[in-house]
């Protein structure tokens, strides 16, 4: 392993979103990857520093997001999938930056071991694709709720493609969510 990049950084179509694929070192009798590097994450741009461990199970179908913290307590993420399979979804909710309003998805699995890089500025959720599946993630700050944000997970104007045919199983919170253009300019970044 010794003079191996455990990673490979794949920036992606919304500015600071990259997608990390580990080095993983397999045999007979399973396997070992690196989930984090804090100097090789910064020698590839990522200079963040996660405060609180996530970890989070779902069931098939359920959708959670789209999920954010204003200012001065946002989040920037790192998100992967240790059991089954999810679509992981982020949205610029920069004002300035010239994605505001894109989303980005990518298939975050146990099997692909693939991570999410989701920077302060944007907005997170995943769908459930498999019967079950547990993320693990970083975050730069602690929870606040006061600071707790959210966008409705089918706001027409985003308009996220999560690729079912059916209504996915959410919160009564995220039922209530506020559609992106109802969204006070001051909770946006």
């Amino acid at each position: 392993m010794r003079g191996v990049m455990p990673f490979e950084f794949k920036k992606l179509d919304l500015a600071g979103v990259v997608l990390i694929k580990p080095k993983v070192f397999g045999d007979s009798r399973g396997y070992f990857m690196e989930a984090y590097q804090k100097s090789v994450f910064e020698k590839n741009g990522i200079d963040a520093d996660f405060c609180q461990d996530n970890h989070s199970m779902s069931t098939k179908g359920v959708l959670r997001g789209l999920h954010y913290q204003k200012n001065p307590k946002s989040q920037a993420k790192l998100v992967r999938c240790i059991k089954g399979s999810i679509l992981d979804v982020a949205v610029d909710l920069r004002k300035n930056s010239p994605t505001f309003g894109k989303w980005i998805g990518e298939i975050l699995s146990d099997e692909n071991r693939n991570m999410l890089y989701i920077p302060s500025g944007f907005a997170h959720g995943f769908l459930v694709l498999s019967d079950k599946a547990e993320l693990l993630y970083k975050a730069t700050n602690e929870y606040s709720p006061e600071h707790d944000r959210g966008i409705r997970w089918n706001d027409p104007d985003i308009n996220v493609d999560w690729k079912i045919d059916y209504i996915p199983i959410i919160s009564d919170k995220d039922a209530k969510q506020p559609f992106f253009k109802e969204v006070s300019k001051e909770d946006l970044f």
